[in-house]
């Protein structure tokens, strides 16, 4: 795969990072190459200034290629912004007593594609949960298999076209083509969560610097996603107003105080906080940590209620076991476990990327997560050289240009 290389680029609100992976003899991702830098150009997932995002993505990959000591032409991307909206739908087709093949999963597949193409909305992702032999649930893998009419279950996930499209351009300009386009929330749980997790039950949230995603996957598979446009930006836009100071020096109390969790002795440490547009020795005010912790606390209640309330309305929160995952630069802040706990009334914990060799401490924390599974992701769903095309839409992978062409040959046709 591209001189052994997989490219996986998380365009971020706060931060774009790339990973350069060598798959080893024994199928084993090796990370050989990482760049990060901070995002501009980017607000709540979105693109709003192409020509500094576009400097802050070639810095990120160009530090990646210098430290593995090779070039790339080919990234799979995250997508977080462009309101992502999932739905579960049904497809059956008649067998006539025939084994299932590839071609009639491929049908199916596109026949449920197709219900969800429109000119507004661009699909991302259309997996299959479940099969159906006849009625009876639970089949994995159908092929080969005897009926007179086979089902499948699809996970659809679109986004709208005009923020896809402009994080795609962007890219494009960096000249890298995307090899495969990837929801955030799903990276982030390909690489922090378990595989006795994904079977029984379980939420991954992916706390980002300007939206918080969440997926639920049961029985192994991806089954709901959905995005809340909040995210650890927004405590740093509070803690500035709140306590008129930069947002650099939010940031850094943020990080260094900041706390979801009050404490007896939050009153007794007195913080000092530069004042917006005083010169690093003018005026300063001195706050108790308490009223730090006031801002900081309310804003991330709203964001696990309205996670809650998502959850809830799409369905999934009892469908979903009472297990969450928390992930993403903003769920390191002390306490964030405690309060997503008494909030969503589930057991929490936090996820860091796993199944992954060489990387380093520095880089393999929370903020990481969606960066590392996108390489997951990418060794799923590996082109031809690996384990070829139609295996890999056969079990959900994404349609690049060749299966575009399939697509529409499949649409004349059938």
């Amino acid at each position: 795969m591209r001189n052994g290389l997989i490219a996986a680029l998380d365009v971020g609100t706060t931060k774009v990072a790339c990973f350069l992976a060598r798959v080893q003899d024994d199928g084993v991702p090796r990370i050989a190459g990482i760049g990060h830098q901070v995002a501009r150009g980017m607000r709540n997932g979105a693109v709003v200034d192409m020509e500094v995002l576009e400097h802050s993505i070639r810095a990120s990959v160009d530090a990646a290629e210098e430290m593995a000591g090779e070039r790339v032409r080919t990234v799979v991307v995250n997508i977080a912004g462009g309101q992502p909206h999932s739905a579960n739908v049904k497809v059956e087709v008649a067998m006539n007593g025939h084994p299932v093949g590839e071609a009639d999963i491929r049908r199916m597949l596109e026949h449920g594609r197709a219900h969800h193409e429109s000119a507004e909305r661009e699909l991302i992702h259309a997996i299959p949960v479940e099969y159906t032999i006849d009625g009876n649930e639970g089949v994995r893998d159908p092929r080969g298999m005897f009926g007179e009419r086979l089902g499948v279950a699809i996970h659809v996930i679109s986004a709208a076209v005009g923020p896809v499209r402009n994080l795609s351009t962007v890219v494009n300009r960096c000249h890298l083509d995307i090899e495969a386009r990837v929801i955030s929330p799903y990276a982030a749980g390909l690489a922090c969560l378990v595989e006795d997790e994904k079977e029984l039950g379980v939420t991954c949230i992916d706390m980002g610097g300007g939206t918080t995603s969440l997926a639920v996957f049961l029985g192994g598979q991806l089954v709901h996603t959905d995005v809340i446009a909040v995210g650890g930006a927004h405590v740093t836009n509070d803690i500035a107003r709140g306590l008129s100071t930069p947002l650099a020096s939010a940031e850094r109390m943020k990080t260094l105080y900041g706390s979801a969790i009050p404490s007896a002795a939050d009153d007794r440490e007195i913080l000092k906080v530069p004042l917006v547009g005083e010169d690093e020795d003018g005026a300063a005010n001195s706050v108790p940590r308490s009223m730090l912790i006031q801002i900081i606390q309310p804003r991330l209640e709203e964001t696990f209620e309205l996670v809650r309330s998502h959850l809830e309305h799409g369905g999934f929160d009892k469908l979903a076991g009472r297990r969450v995952v928390l992930t993403g630069g903003a769920s390191q802040m002390q306490g964030v476990r405690e309060l997503a706990g008494l909030v969503l009334d589930k057991q929490v914990r936090l996820g860091r990327p796993v199944g992954l060799q060489g990387l380093p401490e520095a880089t393999g924390g929370p903020a990481f997560s969606a960066c590392a599974g996108l390489i997951r992701y990418a060794l799923a769903h590996a082109p031809a050289p690996t384990r070829g095309r139609r295996q890999a839409v056969a079990e959900g992978g994404d349609s690049g240009p060749g299966l575009g062409r399939i697509g529409r040959w499949l649409k004349r046709n059938f």
